[in-house]
């Protein structure tokens, strides 16, 4: 499509393991048979009930992907990138928006396309090369990988267009740079508004892909990768005991990625700066809706939610304020315990 990154990540050994929708089907039914009935549960809610049999395919097979190679279903576990966080986005979070927008609010196929975006945004997340300008490469291959995704389902990239275009763009709008602003090393201004790229697509598209601007369909992509992108971090805007449970879930793959146990002391210094003033960096510097749907839908709650945020983070910070902690394990509890209070 517009991006070109189909050609530059091949398959892997998952891709040539689960080829299509019939042997993901088979793993969820050994493995997590309530999916299958839960993502058909949001299919039949987002089309009245009339089904669409080839998002529905996609879909299942972008998560059993995601949950072989990076979740419940392989050997590389993530507490945060895995299959139960395709459905918190799928089920919880899309769920919100179509209630909140209203029956007129959000298009049948612009909700499909949210559905497949919450299955294969976060596909690939061990990539090591990454591609020219502020796009990822977990994002530049999870794009090449929901392609064929979408053409082993029955979609055509000439008459299905628009829906390669608009997840090539939600998937390369989803990048997050955590870096705190400013960004004085940023390679363009795309990247120096920090959070995610969704917010400056569109400005680094009119740089380095003018023709965008002609394209209803790259229109549409853009506008969606706002919303798509508002989806992803909408744990801001969630009740505050989820948002609380995934930064724990955020925090302990992180330490995983990095390779220190949770039991160890090195990790404890970590832990609590990612759970202390690293919530309040994401939180109130980081995070900015990228649409007036999702902050329409998300922002009220945020607003609840940010004193909560600061007397958590500055508890914690007393809590170890004289001794630091053992190792991270006792981070995460404190910050859990921290949590439960602050929640009533």
């Amino acid at each position: 499509m517009i991006l070109g990154y189909s050609r530059l990540y091949p398959p892997d050994p998952i891709e040539r393991e689960l080829p299509d929708a019939a042997a993901a089907l088979a793993l969820l039914q050994e493995r997590r048979p309530d999916i299958p009935a839960r993502i058909d549960a949001m299919v039949a809610r987002i089309t009245d009930g009339r089904g669409a049999p080839r998002h529905r395919d996609a879909a299942l097979l972008g998560l059993a992907r995601l949950g072989r190679r990076h979740g419940g279903f392989g050997d590389d576990p993530h507490d945060y990138h895995n299959e139960d966080h395709v459905l918190e986005l799928a089920e919880r979070r899309l769920t919100r928006v179509i209630d909140g927008l209203g029956p007129n609010g959000l298009p049948t196929d612009d909700a499909l396309a949210l559905l497949l975006f919450a299955a294969c945004h976060d596909l690939r997340q061990r990539e090591t090369r990454d591609v020219p300008g502020p796009i990822g490469g977990n994002e530049a291959a999870s794009i090449a990988e929901t392609f064929r995704i979408l053409d082993t389902c029955g979609f055509d990239r000439g008459p299905d267009r628009d829906l390669y275009l608009a997840l090539e763009l939600m998937i390369a709008g989803s990048t997050f740079d955590p870096r705190p602003l400013p960004h004085p090393d940023a390679e363009d201004m795309a990247r120096v508004a920090g959070g995610s790229l969704a917010r400056g697509l569109g400005l680094w598209l009119d740089g380095e892909h003018s023709e965008w601007n002609a394209d209803a369909g790259a229109h549409r992509g853009e506008r969606l990768g706002r919303l798509a992108a508002d989806l992803d971090t909408a744990n801001v805007g969630e009740e505050f005991p989820l948002l609380a449970e995934s930064a724990q879930r955020l925090c302990r793959e992180r330490e995983r990625r990095q390779g220190r146990s949770l039991a160890l002391p090195e990790s404890g210094r970590p832990c609590l700066g990612f759970l202390s003033g690293g919530q309040i960096t994401y939180f109130f510097d980081l995070h900015r809706f990228c649409s007036r749907e999702g902050e329409r839908v998300f922002g009220p709650r945020k607003l609840v939610n940010g004193p909560l945020v600061r007397r958590v983070s500055q508890r914690l910070q007393q809590r170890f304020e004289h001794q630091p902690p053992a190792n991270g394990q006792a981070v995460l509890d404190a910050f859990a315990a921290l949590c439960r209070e602050e929640a009533g």
